[in-house]
């Protein structure tokens, strides 16, 4: 069996990609199994060195990834150069990490106790379609740099530039059966992933439904899970911010990869008395984003992902108030493309579907508040919990704010959520565990005591 990769700005087929079986899935876990003593044994200094040539290789082919991805997801050209850029330096920065699995030396009676950090074994990486290059690297880099054996499926609409790279690992010289890419489908190869007894961790990024069930099913075997799921982030812009700056920034921080992202800030608070001076600014920001083809250079906002997600995007926009619009590419070749132009909707109802759930896609909605308890309270009325942003120009509301939101990732006059040397996660239904920083490859180890008697 085989799926068509379909390039989202045009609808034009990019290529067929074959879907892995069962039994070839069994194969590939029994490959990685066969290959974890070999590379767990492995001096720390010379994984150090293969992921140092790993993250070398991966730069040295940067343009050419990025490239693959815009055809492969539909990304702009400049996210995707950034996103290939990622997966090199979080290869880079985990390399480091091999020679510092430190254990500890604990003051005991009657001996010495020391801690060692084993590696599980095989890990299963399971990526969505909407990063498909720095989320492969978020789970695979610190797995491999713990010692672990990786079998990685990619989305089974964006699954390209995955394969790229597990032909780039091979070329700097990881070992045969060390990363292992499995295409197909999550209900074939995903679901053995979670059933198989020898991956001894499923890393899942994806919707809350599908994590829960994969949490279900590990549980089964009592099998290590890191879930990173969806989002409702709120930003939440206060009357003594810069309010133009913050209307500036806006759009940038939801309509980024076309609101395919799990840390969209799709819910804009405003307080009252800056709700219209606000709105003037953000229609002029969103009005003037680029929204053009990918492979623009300058292109802001390319297609969404598929057919079926704009229409499932635009299912949200029944009967409610849309206040503006942005502008999208029509005619010729764009005319098959997944398009959709940037959306602002006004809402005053929390319990509407545009405010609750997850839109995924160039959707934001925008709601004032009238003060500092008010903001909050809004802001944790989600079952997520995983970013946001805090434009103030107090400091002390800010830490206030900050602390009292229930999310994991927080960003002040900003809307960064991810980088790779801190960690990064949800609160709430947002997700389980972290990723990324410096603690992420002792997620990837059992810890170990020993005491020796004196």
């Amino acid at each position: 069996m085989t799926h068509t990769v379909i390039n989202p700005a045009t609808g034009a087929p990019v290529a067929d990609v074959a879907s892995a079986s069962v039994e070839e899935t069994d194969a590939a876990i029994a490959r990685a199994k066969a290959a974890f003593p070999g590379w767990r044994d492995t001096a720390p200094g010379d994984k150090a060195r293969i992921l140092r040539r790993f993250a070398a290789v991966i730069d040295e082919h940067l343009d050419e990834l990025a490239d693959l991805e815009v055809r492969n997801a539909g990304h702009t050209l400049g996210n995707a150069r950034w996103e290939a850029g990622n997966v090199r330096d979080v290869v880079n920065y985990y390399s480091a990490a091999p020679e510092r699995l430190f254990g500890r030396q604990i003051p005991v009676a009657g001996g010495v106790d020391v801690t060692f950090h084993e590696p599980l074994g095989v890990v299963g990486v399971i990526v969505p379609w909407n990063f498909p290059m720095p989320i492969a690297g978020w789970g695979f880099a610190p797995a491999i740099a713990a010692g672990n054996t990786v079998v990685l499926k990619p989305a089974e609409l964006t699954p390209l530039t995955a394969i790229r790279i597990g032909e780039l690992a091979l070329e700097a010289g990881l070992p045969e059966g060390v990363l292992t890419v499995v295409p197909g489908k999550g209900s074939v190869v995903g679901e053995r992933f979670v059933t198989h007894p020898d991956v001894r961790k499923v890393c899942f990024t994806g919707s809350t439904g599908v994590g829960k069930r994969i949490m279900a099913g590990c549980a089964d075997q009592v099998k290590r899970v890191t879930l990173e799921l969806g989002g409702k982030s709120a930003n939440v812009v206060f009357a003594d911010a810069d309010v133009a700056a913050a209307a500036a920034a806006a759009p940038y921080a939801v309509f980024d990869n076309a609101g395919q992202d799990c840390c969209a800030r799709s819910r804009i608070l405003v307080q009252r008395s800056a709700y219209d001076e606000f709105l003037t600014h953000l229609q002029t920001a969103v009005e003037g984003m680029r929204v053009t083809d990918p492979s623009d250079p300058d292109s802001e906002m390319g297609p969404l992902v598929s057919a079926q997600q704009r229409e499932t995007v635009q299912g949200y926009l029944d009967g409610v108030d849309v206040a503006f619009t942005g502008s999208a590419p029509s005619g010729g070749d764009w005319d098959g493309g997944f398009w959709m132009p940037p959306t602002v909707v006004l809402n005053e109802d929390p319990a509407a579907r545009i405010w609750r759930e997850e839109v995924f896609g160039p959707v934001v909605a925008v709601m004032p508040f009238d003060d500092e308890a008010d903001a909050v309270r809004l802001a944790n009325d989600t079952e997520f919990g995983l970013s946001g942003s805090i434009y103030t120009s107090d400091l002390g509301r800010a830490l206030r704010v900050s602390r009292a939101i229930e999310a994991g990732n927080l960003s002040v006059n900003s809307h960064s959520s991810v980088r790779y040397w801190t960690p990064f996660g949800g609160f709430k239904q947002s997700g389980l565990g972290r990723e990324l920083g410096p603690d992420a490859p002792h997620a990837f180890t059992e810890e170990k005591n020993v005491f020796f008697a004196q």
